[in-house]
């Protein structure tokens, strides 16, 4: 169980599916990406019948467990986005991400959904040389599209994050730290109120046109939407679809005044550095460290296990980063330690769709960027089941279609020497000062 979860009141989990049942739309998956969906149809035609069926409880996956970024990152960069799109459609998914920082906010606090949110923005710090180049190169490119990247000097950067070995870094705006376990929790009863109906303990064991079949019956519906992000290859024929890739987490107990003092993060600003291997950090609204990053393997076959949720070597590699980055720490130790899959589509490119010849939809491949993502996601599915003719149906990531990832053992051969590839780039950036030309090979590899 994550932090998130494990400090929230116990709560029973909702009954099954209690036998074969009919809906207009069948969410499979009760994540950020259903439960958004599930919302914006209801309050758009509450004469809809939508029904959500979940294989555990409401926020049990990612959502539940993430670092609380809800920022405007999206899995391609705008460079990226325009050399495939143009520039114009590369820019409104830009602005679409920016507002549904935004949006999350807003119906968090129209619906009395109270998830810590404190739009702090984002500070990426830079602690190498090579670091600081990318800083620079990031603000530069985001100037060129009239994006609010600022370049921070040294000392503007360590007055907002109180880091070690701080050269300089970057700000944006666009992001608000949340508890991500509050916003699943808080979603599924909103949803429920506008008359959603959620099964929990419903494990959907296929999905085809008009029908989602699990243990306990199925529900026929003219839409069927998968929600599945991390967990999609456990369905059948969707073994390659996504990689499922591991992010862990670690957070403290509350830290004293003196420590912020020292730290910085009086705004909740999420942070990181500009390394390659991702590192991603929040002050809790109850003054804790939570912490995490990548670096855990991806399993054979895309296979997906409670046991890969904790991994030793990781947790004690995040706790010895951050007590690098902020020394004050001393000896505190780690509280509450978790982890979880995330879902990569090949080319790294979220998408959202529905096919209306088959009536499926589906919305993913957040690559751990999906606070807000899902929640443009839902707007978007329900538009597109609603036939309504809006900004966002028309977004470049509408309708894309990711290609397949390698058989195995390519697929772990690949993915598991990425990620040694990133790991030593850090390592060798950090000795010599000088940009990784293997790292900058893979992004570009990658489409990033």
């Amino acid at each position: 169980m994550s932090f998130w979860m494990s400090v929230l009141p116990e709560l029973a989990a909702r009954p099954p599916l209690p036998g074969d049942a009919e809906a207009d739309v069948c969410v499979v998956g009760a994540g950020y990406t259903g439960l958004w969906t599930a919302y914006y149809l209801a309050r758009a035609d509450p004469s809809l019948r939508v029904t959500v069926l979940e294989a555990r409880t409401a926020g049990f996956g990612a959502s539940g467990r993430n670092g609380g970024w809800c920022s405007a990152l999206f899995p391609k960069s705008v460079s990226a986005l325009e050399r495939s799109y143009g520039r114009e459609p590369a820019l409104a998914l830009n602005a679409a991400m920016e507002a549904s920082v935004d949006e999350v906010g807003r119906v968090a606090a129209a619906e009395g959904i109270d998830c810590d949110y404190a739009k702090g923005g984002t500070v990426v710090l830079a602690r190498t040389e090579a670091q600081l180049a990318r800083a620079r190169h990031e603000a530069e490119e985001a100037a060129g599209y009239g994006i609010d990247v600022r370049l921070l000097s040294a000392e503007e950067a360590s007055e907002r994050v109180g880091a070690t070995g701080v050269l300089g870094g970057t700000y944006t705006p666009h992001c608000a730290a949340i508890q991500p376990a509050k916003l699943a929790r808080g979603l599924a009863a909103a949803a429920e109120r506008h008359g959603v109906r959620i099964y929990e303990q419903t494990p959907v064991t296929r999905i085809a046109p008009g029908r989602a079949e699990t243990p306990h019956g199925a529900v026929r519906a003219p839409i069927v939407v998968r929600a599945t992000e991390g967990f999609t290859p456990r369905l059948p024929g969707l073994r390659r679809a996504i990689a499922p890739v591991y992010s862990l987490m670690i957070a403290t107990e509350p830290l004293p005044a003196s420590f912020w003092a020292e730290a910085g993060l009086a705004h909740r600003e999420t942070f990181s550095d500009h390394r390659h291997l991702i590192i991603y950090g929040q002050r809790t609204a109850d003054d804790r460290l939570a912490f995490g990053g990548r670096g855990a393997p991806y399993h054979y076959g895309s296979a997906i296990e409670e046991s890969f949720d904790r991994d030793p070597r990781v947790f004690a590699e995040l706790r010895r980063v951050l007590g690098e980055l902020f020394p004050a720490l001393g000896e505190v130790p780690v509280a509450y330690s978790w982890g979880g899959p995330l879902g990569i589509a090949r080319d790294w490119m979220a998408s959202v769709g529905l096919d209306r010849a088959t009536g499926l939809a589906w919305a993913g491949g957040y690559v751990g960027d999906g606070v807000s993502t899902t929640n443009l996601a839902g707007r978007t599915l329900a538009d597109l089941i609603l036939g309504t003719d809006s900004s966002l149906a028309g977004l470049p990531w509408v309708g894309h279609r990711s290609p397949p990832w390698e058989p195995e053992p390519l697929r772990w051969l690949g993915v598991n020497a990425s990620l040694r590839l990133m790991t030593a780039a850090d390592a060798t950036e950090a000795r010599t000062g000088r940009p990784s030309r293997r790292a900058a090979f893979l992004s570009r590899f990658l489409g990033a």
